[in-house]
């Protein structure tokens, strides 16, 4: 079986009329050729995973807006809220001795409950996620990276599959959607912003892990000293393709074996080898 690549294959697309027959002709010529750009086919287990940890990432969008709306009541009430959590054990408290109108009262407690039930399934789905991929080294290695935990975890090993299908680190960002475009004629060059063609939970992964409170040593300073100079999300989406690339080399290796220079800092770091590797490919990786 092949699958071919939708969008590669737009680029041999120059006809006025479309039509089946015509287009099975076009991927026979292709194949034939053995210039049919493929896609990788993932193996059940996988697919089975990526299922998993997608349909958990909606049920976390879901409940963050049942929560986005139980605040929007209560700004309408003007209830004050002074904790940063509204959910945890204080804002808990606040909520069960709320005294407003009959038909705010009745749609907080609707929302409260609707939150209950899906915080309920996200646990079940977290379970069932870290049965399946607790006895992956990559899955444990790439949480050695800064900003990542179980969940962003377990997003690379779904999404990002059998890593061995990429040639090198560069693929693996590019495949992502967090390489800038680039149309280049003679001396012209145009460069515009990231191509987002690739796996879009991969990239909320990756942000993530950069924004996440976790995050520390290298990666945090590289994030803060691009800040300065070209904003905040441009440097989110720089340190995120450097999150990626050492993901590829946890998931291929099942370790991490340098995150940074000999004699920094941060080797002292527990879970972070500073030792530099004798295979090339970990020396481009570890020269984040």
């Amino acid at each position: 079986m092949h699958l071919a690549h939708p969008l590669a294959i737009k680029a041999f697309e120059n006809r006025r009329v479309k039509n089946d027959r015509i287009d099975a002709t076009l991927l026979a010529e292709l194949l034939r050729m053995g210039r049919l750009p493929e896609a990788w086919i993932a193996p059940v287990p996988v697919r089975e995973l990526r299922k998993l940890v997608r349909y958990r990432h909606k049920l976390v969008d879901l409940r963050s807006g049942l929560k986005s709306q139980v605040h929007s009541v209560l700004a309408k009430e003007g209830v004050r809220v002074p904790m940063s959590d509204l959910f945890g054990l204080a804002g808990t408290e606040l909520l069960d001795r709320l005294e407003l109108g009959d038909a705010y009262l009745v749609r907080v407690e609707s929302l409260r409950d609707l939150i209950v039930t899906l915080d309920a399934e996200v646990a079940m789905l977290d379970r069932r996620i870290h049965d399946r991929v607790a006895a992956d080294p990559g899955y444990r290695a790439v949480q050695q990276i800064p900003g990542v935990g179980p969940v962003i975890g377990a997003v690379f090993v779904a999404e990002l599959g059998d890593v061995t299908r990429f040639r090198h680190a560069n693929q693996v960002a590019c495949w992502a959607g967090l390489t800038p475009r680039h149309r280049e004629s003679d001396t012209t060059i145009h460069r515009g912003a990231i191509t987002k063609q690739g796996s879009r939970l991969v990239r909320w992964a990756a942000i993530e892990a950069v924004r996440a409170p976790r995050a520390q040593g290298r990666l945090k300073r590289d994030y803060q000293r691009l800040a300065q100079r070209r904003g905040k999300n441009i440097a989110a989406v720089a340190v995120a393709r450097k999150i990626v690339t050492l993901a590829f080399y946890a998931l291929r290796d099942g370790e991490l074996r340098c995150l940074t220079r000999a004699g920094d800092q941060d080797r002292t770091q527990p879970g972070l080898r500073a030792r530099a590797g004798h295979d090339p490919h970990h020396h481009r990786g570890s020269s984040l």
